[in-house]
């Protein structure tokens, strides 16, 4: 007879590896489904703890007009059918207010996003580095996303403070030229360099959803896998195809592969925080409990993703109660008042 599965961690950690390549990752990928949630979840027990769900909040502090012209984003000046207003920069202000806001809901992070191609240096990206010693002084962890960064930028956004800076691959470099065309996937690569020279955290993932094929999901978690160190964070964004982009009318992705996603990225990349992003409020209750199995461990909190709809935060309270975890401030906010 043979033995019932273990629910405890395995007794020996899975090695951390940079070397993967994407025939094994899309062999992993591919694995009977309840196998791999499965193994899955064991190297997830092996290196974190399940109950320990970050909880990120996240703002447009800069909305619309980007030069750059992604196929799935209503803010690109590209995309006019989108109708996305373009917004100045919000004044430090009134930021910080809506991140004691965020911090009082039980956010553990803080992220900012601004519809830039790349900051320039001044009084706009003076007032990030505002908002980024704001947030910090409030306890929480700092993310911003503000396009492309020089070496310069990347060490003054560490000198403020920051904890992690957002920079998506999107897709695997094959396919990325289907999606993007005014910035090419070196670029990408030479921003995430500069920040983690700049001993700033890497926050990289992709989406899913947009036309492109299993294999170049798989390759694109090669790229962040075979990073030296990994992404200490690494969304997984589920297309959310919005009216007047290229990509509206899309079919949506399966839930079931999206889980596969998260599982196949918690497997590659042991310890990086996998985190449930946009696209999330179409997945049911149950398709968010298999991501979590399978080793997600962050989600975006609040009712807004920078300009697509997101869970509400009493939904979210209500789904981690369910799964026994509780939203309380982390013991680093309480430290902070």
């Amino acid at each position: 007879m043979s033995s019932s599965p273990s629910a405890t961690a395995p007794s020996q950690k899975p090695a951390i590896r940079h070397d993967w390549s994407v025939a094994e990752i899309r062999a992993i990928h591919d694995m009977p489904l309840l196998d791999l949630v499965y193994r899955a979840a064991e190297v997830h027990r092996a290196h974190n703890d399940p109950a320990d769900i970050q909880r990120a909040s996240l703002l447009s502090i800069k909305t619309g007009g980007c030069p750059e012209d992604c196929a799935y984003c209503p803010q690109s000046a590209h995309h006019k059918e989108a109708k996305q207003p373009r917004e100045r920069l919000m004044a430090v202000e009134a930021v910080l207010q809506e991140a004691a806001a965020a911090r009082a809901a039980g956010a553990h992070r803080f992220c900012m996003g601004a519809a830039w191609r790349q900051p320039k240096d001044g009084p706009e990206f003076d007032a990030v580095l505002s908002m980024v010693r704001g947030v910090r002084a409030m306890g929480m962890e700092a993310c911003v996303t503000l396009g492309m960064l020089s070496p310069s930028q990347a060490q003054r956004l560490a000198e403020a403070g920051l904890t992690a800076y957002n920079h998506n691959l999107d897709t695997g470099p094959d396919f990325y030229g289907d999606i993007i065309s005014t910035r090419t996937y070196e670029d990408r690569l030479n921003t995430l360099a500069n920040v983690r020279e700049a001993g700033i955290g890497v926050c990289c993932g992709g989406i899913v959803g947009m036309g492109e094929g299993v294999t170049d999901r798989a390759a694109m978690l090669q790229v962040l896998a075979n990073h030296a160190p990994h992404p200490e964070s690494v969304p997984i964004n589920a297309l959310v195809a919005v009216e007047g982009t290229p990509l509206a009318g899309t079919p949506p992705i399966d839930p079931l592969d999206f889980v596969r996603m998260c599982a196949t990225a918690r497997i590659v990349m042991p310890k990086a925080r996998v985190r449930l992003s946009a696209g999330r409020k179409s997945l049911t209750r149950e398709a968010q409990v298999l991501c979590f199995l399978a080793g997600a461990n962050s989600i975006f909190y609040g009712e807004r993703l920078l300009t697509t709809a997101n869970n509400g935060e009493d939904e979210d309270e209500a789904l981690l109660a369910d799964i026994g975890i509780a939203v309380e401030r982390p013991a680093a906010l309480a430290a902070a008042e």
